[in-house]
């Protein structure tokens, strides 16, 4: 876009516009975007984890990783005296044995804590209620919170085997990181179904 100007002296300039320029929000407007979006995240999963099926999935989920609220990575549950169990909930409890971050109930690593608890819904701590809105992100994350919620679980395995080990890629299929041990697929399906869970 051009157009002419002229000067005082009389000569006739050409102005020319070099580049168009969009307006971007400033850092306080991004900001207050950011916390928005994390809370509609949050408040999204807080819903998906009031679903029978859902609930149902993260229990067998559980189930096979042998997790707990308060497992660092080698608990083993009915051990006294468990040194590789944590108290302190206000964060991700970090290396368990052999250095492996993966802790809690769904054996979040402190990276995926970051990822999809800080980053996605703006939790900072690992409490229960975490964990599993940890898991639920997740989920949704791989595109499958549908199909649970619709009890289509054969379909949701692959995806799911990917990001918990112990879980069967499906029907008559081992795991996604052999040669990790994993549960079979009957056997997460009953867990599945004795947690109340409906399959489609």
């Amino acid at each position: 876009m051009s157009s002419t100007v002229t000067s005082p002296s009389g000569r006739i300039l050409q102005h020319r516009a070099t580049k168009n320029t969009t307006p971007h929000d400033d850092a306080e407007a991004k900001v207050v975007r950011v916390k928005r979006e994390k809370e509609q995240r949050l408040t999204e999963n807080r819903e998906y984890l009031k679903d029978a099926n859902v609930q149902a999935f993260l229990k067998a989920i559980a189930e096979a990783e042998g997790g707990d609220y308060d497992f660092m990575y080698g608990a083993i549950k009915g051990k006294k005296k468990d040194p590789w169990r944590f108290t302190d909930f206000s964060t991700h409890p970090g290396p368990g044995c052999h250095g492996s971050t993966a802790s809690g109930m769904y054996q979040v690593t402190k990276e995926t804590w970051r990822d999809h608890g800080v980053k996605a819904m703006g939790l900072t701590d690992f409490k229960p209620e975490t964990q599993d809105l940890i898991a639920v992100e997740m989920l949704r994350s791989i595109g499958v919170i549908e199909k649970i919620k619709a009890g289509e679980i054969a379909d949701s395995m692959a995806p799911a085997a990917r990001k918990w080990a112990a879980l069967p890629e499906g029907p008559g299929r081992g795991n996604h990181y052999p040669p990790q041990p994993y549960v079979n697929y009957e056997d997460f399906i009953q867990t599945y179904k004795n947690f109340g869970g409906t399959v489609k």
